[in-house]
């Protein structure tokens, strides 16, 4: 097998740990794309591929994070990861750490953490490398590591839900959702929704803000029903498609461009969060992108037009 075979066929395990890192698409195909570079470069095959791949990305993608926080930090409104509709890495023995810890709310708890601690944790947890190879890969010792492992374990285990939904249930109430969402049923979505969920939305000041913050069931199926009969009276589509590994949204224009992802958290039975990306600069990747301003503009027009 030659060096571009090989490559070839760990492309996917390396984005998906460059991705899970990093939390974005783009970032992790660079990452991706350099480790390609190093290793052909590299004077002599390594004994493993897979190894020296693998550290390499890492690598890679810790220092790609260490300066993406100071960005982040200046960053307007909320930060989500890129959405992701399809992680290219499987392993039937690994599903269930692939599938969590692919979700917004596992790589929003990721960001809590110091990029060597993400680093060790994706590695370890989520991909089940033994500690040689992350001490290989991060370049400390494995007691280093061990240490590294367990605050990261313990952070990610204190944030996370305690009655988190499993998937079918979480297929079903999406399935419902969108029924609801589609046929203004306030009713129907509102016994959908927990009393304290809230609406929030990434748009990096560079696309509307379809939802800033709103909290409560109340204001959230007010703000969900004001907004659909006019994006579908423009021609917009409502595609729901799992994000992230998780029920959800991909909203197009009339033209099939992208305007926004949705994604929904289920937890105890109801849909507790529904997270928005709007920032173009994150959606590049799905498509062609909608001009979110116009989609807007269009829409409270239609609005203001009596039916």
């Amino acid at each position: 097998m030659t060096r571009a075979e090989e490559f070839q066929e760990l492309r996917p395990l390396l984005f998906s740990i460059a991705y899970r890192i990093l939390g974005s698409v783009a970032e992790a195909e660079d990452a991706v794309q350099e480790s390609w570079l190093r290793y052909e470069a590299s004077p002599t095959p390594p004994a493993s591929a897979k190894a020296f791949l693998s550290a390499v990305v890492t690598r890679v993608s810790i220092n790609v994070l260490r300066s993406a926080r100071v960005r982040r930090e200046e960053y307007v409104g909320p930060w989500f990861p890129e959405p992701l509709l399809t992680d290219p890495y499987q392993d039937p023995e690994r599903s269930a750490e692939l599938a969590d810890s692919v979700s917004m709310a596992a790589l929003l708890l990721l960001e809590r953490l110091t990029p060597l601690e993400r680093a060790v944790f994706v590695l370890r947890e989520v991909f089940g490398f033994g500690f040689p190879e992350v001490a290989s890969a991060v370049g400390r010792s494995e007691a280093a590591c061990r240490q590294l492992a367990v605050r990261a374990r313990r952070h990610m285990h204190e944030g996370r839900p305690r009655f988190e939904a499993g998937r079918r249930e979480r297929e079903e109430l999406a399935t419902r959702f969108f029924e609801a969402f589609a046929e203004g049923d306030v009713d129907g979505l509102r016994t959908l929704l927990a009393a304290d969920v809230q609406l929030v939305a990434d748009s990096g000041g560079k696309a509307p803000q379809w939802a800033k913050g709103f909290y409560g069931v109340d204001h959230v199926s007010r703000v969900l029903l004001s907004f659909l009969p006019p994006f579908v009276r423009i021609g917009g589509v409502v595609e729901p498609h799992p994000v992230n590994g998780r029920p959800g949204a991909i909203f197009r224009d009339r033209d099939g461009k992208v305007v926004n992802t949705w994604t929904l958290d289920v937890l105890d039975g109801r849909i507790q969060t529904i997270r928005t990306v709007s920032n173009p600069e994150k959606l590049g990747h799905m498509g062609p992108v909608a001009d979110a301003w116009a989609v807007l503009r269009e829409a409270q027009r239609a609005r203001r037009r009596p039916d």
